[in-house]
């Protein structure tokens, strides 16, 4: 595959990729052991830097010139006239050292509360979520509603790819089940984002079971109390 793809990768860690970026890195990604070793990397080292992290968190101004320097090492690319054009190079191999650390920083100026126990919790379902993306076995299942897929690996790791979800509204939060038949077990939350979500399910998913996602109270509930807002075909 091109160089350029390659170069990709700190962008995708950083979620800094546009939509046709980041659909040719994970297209790419299925089929390339280079890129997977190098994002399982990206988190491994970041989650190390952060968790080392642990002194008086830097004031706001500082926090800012600090993401703002991440974001700047993005080199200016060629638009892409479709999505099967070569990816050009975003980042060099410095320009992604930089911008790892950077991320790690950015996460330990976050943690006011000294809490870094979440931190490591969402970096670990990040990386969960990556491995099952990266995974070349992984079968991908169409939604029945919502705009997205489910991507589950041979082990029944699942991972939610959700496009134009709005954050959830104040009070409220997105639920995922995993249903086998009518019966659903909660599989995780998730806040939502404008952009895309990429969210791993809590447990196993097996064969001819489904996913859903609904809108619930902060803090979820033990069964649905709403119609899914999302929902997969049988896996």
């Amino acid at each position: 595959m091109e160089t350029g793809i390659h170069e990709l990768t700190a962008g995708y860690a950083l979620d800094v990729l546009d939509a046709d970026e980041r659909w040719a890195y994970e297209t790419h990604l299925e089929d390339c052991e280079r890129c997977r070793e190098e994002l399982t990397s990206f988190w491994e080292t970041t989650e190390a830097l952060a968790i080392a992290a642990a002194g008086p968190a830097p004031n706001p101004e500082l926090r800012g010139r600090i993401l703002t320097a991440a974001r700047a090492e993005r080199q200016v690319v060629v638009p892409l006239e479709s999505r099967r054009r070569r990816a050009v190079p975003m980042l060099g191999a410095a320009a992604a050292i930089a911008a790892v650390v950077a991320l790690a920083v950015g996460l330990w100026a976050t943690q006011l509360s000294g809490d870094l126990d979440d931190a490591r919790l969402a970096l670990e379902r990040e990386r969960a979520a990556a491995a099952v993306l990266a995974d070349s076995r992984a079968r991908t299942v169409a939604l029945e509603s919502g705009k997205g897929r489910l991507v589950v690996d041979d082990a029944g790791r699942a991972v939610l790819v959700l496009d134009g979800l709005d954050p959830a509204p104040a009070g409220k939060t997105y639920e995922m089940w995993i249903f086998e038949g009518e019966t659903p077990v909660a599989a995780g939350l998730f806040a939502g984002r404008e952009e895309r979500d990429i969210v791993s399910l809590d447990g196993i998913v097996e064969s001819g079971q489904h996913v859903a996602v609904t809108i619930e109270d902060e803090g979820g509930v033990e069964s649905p109390s709403s119609d899914p807002i999302v929902a997969s075909s049988p896996v």
